[in-house]
């Protein structure tokens, strides 16, 4: 992106000094035609002629500073001196149109109508000046749309009034040939007007870009495709600015806070993917805020306030009861934590609860002991393995669910015996009913193995 903008802006750069060898020429050719013939239009093209070589003067310089990296001091960059150069500009377009109206007007009440002297330089300066005003006008309108300029787009602007404003003065020269002996005068008010016209369109744009005025469109747009990004719930704000050819701007986008962290950053990068894509001069600092959704149960919501105090919960209930919502649950601590220690964690989750959903729920926590340490483990004896495996396999055919132990392991560690073993449930059997199965026969093996301090019993569905 970087060696793209290097390129835009060697481009304005080039346009902006080949705008000032144009519009110099230009103003020397109109000039000396205008006192040879005495055109009052014509001198009045020269002498806007001269304010736009010096506004062409001021565009160039305005371009090299604009290209200038962000600093310390400039945190947006130099884009804005494109817009200060287009705003003195407009203020010299509207002197000049000020002025020669007023002399055209003077003209019209005295009653004054001056020898007009039109020889074969004068037509053919303004056809001169027409072709170049034309090419001009083209050429810099292109490239300050490419790259977004302002000073740019003001040249271009100069260049399309100054050959509207040459035509009416060959018109104003050729109705004076033929008698009318106001033509030239007349042609000296159109050629004021455009020059006001002008003034009025660069200093709207100017002064839009200098009250950070968005890009016409650019806001909806940017919604939009924003909108269309999956995970994004709504664009809550968006704030843009122009500054030179780039925007800056500001989003925030809600997406859904039961989502965990991760998610929500990919989401976050999908959306500025999508913005770096589609909008290549946009600059936007994107923020995701997680918001409640209407679609949240009470489940949802207190498993997160849960996750967010990295606090492990299981066994949620949630009841209503005469009108009155009762939430409970098993809460897992650190076993070697102080009871104290441990009560104060969940009085704490259970505040934030009521918090959440109103001080009239009724919450309710059981702690439980949470082993965070690693135990050290090795293979339980063969004879003890054997042992536990044939009173498992006792119990799962006394089920009516679980059935076809498999995978069993059993190992000695320092607090005593872990198995592990895997076993057989019908797939339609729902989940309720197949953790209840396998819990009693978990309950069964600690009252015959009394050593047993975890047991895990992993149901698959039967093939």
């Amino acid at each position: 992106m970087d060696a793209s903008r290097d390129t835009a802006h060697e481009r304005k750069k080039a346009a902006a000094l080949a705008s000032i060898f144009a519009s110099a020429a230009l103003t020397i050719g109109k000039l000396v035609a205008g006192l040879l013939s005495g055109s009052l239009a014509l001198i009045s093209e020269a002498l806007h002629g001269i304010l736009d070589t010096g506004a062409t003067i001021m565009t160039y310089f305005a371009v090299r500073i604009s290209g200038k990296p962000a600093d310390e001091e400039h945190r947006y960059g130099h884009g804005k001196v494109e817009a200060v150069a287009a705003l003195a500009e407009t203020g010299l377009l509207a002197v000049l149109a000020a002025g020669v109206l007023y002399e055209a007007f003077h003209r019209l009440i005295s009653g004054e109508a001056p020898s007009i002297h039109a020889t074969w330089l004068t037509y053919g300066v303004l056809i001169v000046s027409i072709i170049v005003d034309f090419v001009r006008w083209r050429a810099l309108s292109k490239i300050a749309q490419e790259t977004r300029s302002d000073a740019l787009a003001a040249d271009a602007l100069h260049f399309s009034s100054d050959l509207i404003a040459s035509a009416l003065v060959l018109a104003g020269l050729i109705a004076v040939q033929y008698g009318f002996k106001h033509g030239d005068t007349l042609a000296a008010i159109g050629v004021s007007l455009f020059i006001a016209i002008a003034a009025y369109r660069l200093g709207k744009r100017t002064i839009n870009t200098l009250i950070d005025a968005a890009p016409a469109g650019m806001t909806e747009q940017m919604s939009a495709a924003l909108d269309d990004v999956p995970g994004v719930i709504k664009v809550e704000s968006l704030r843009l600015r122009p500054a030179g050819h780039e925007v800056f701007g500001e989003a925030s986008i809600a997406v859904a806070r039961t989502l965990p962290a991760e998610r929500i950053i990919e989401i976050r990068e999908a959306a500025a993917r999508m913005l770096r894509e589609k909008f290549p001069d946009a600059s936007v600092t994107l923020r995701a805020t997680p918001r409640a959704l209407d679609s949240e149960s009470i489940m949802d919501r207190v498993v997160l306030i849960a996750a967010r105090r990295h606090t492990s919960v299981h066994h949620v209930t949630v009841q209503e009861i005469g009108g009155k919502t009762s939430v409970s649950m098993d809460v897992e601590l650190d076993g070697r934590m102080s009871l104290r220690e441990a009560h104060d964690i969940a009085s704490a989750l259970e505040d934030a609860i009521e918090s959440e959903l109103g001080n009239g729920v009724e919450v309710e926590t059981h702690i439980e002991p949470l082993e965070i340490r690693e135990l050290l483990g090795k293979p339980a004896e063969a004879g003890l393995a054997d042992t536990i495996r044939e009173s498992l396999t006792q119990l799962v055919n006394d089920s009516n669910i679980v059935r076809n132990v498999h995978d069993l392991r059993v190992r000695s560690t320092p607090a005593g015996l872990t198995v592990n073993y895997h076993c057989q449930v019908n797939g339609d059997e729902n989940v309720a009913d197949t953790h209840k199965a396998v819990d009693l026969i978990e309950q069964r093996m600690r009252e015959r193995f009394p050593a047993i301090v975890r047991i895990v019993g992993h149901a698959e569905p039967a093939v």
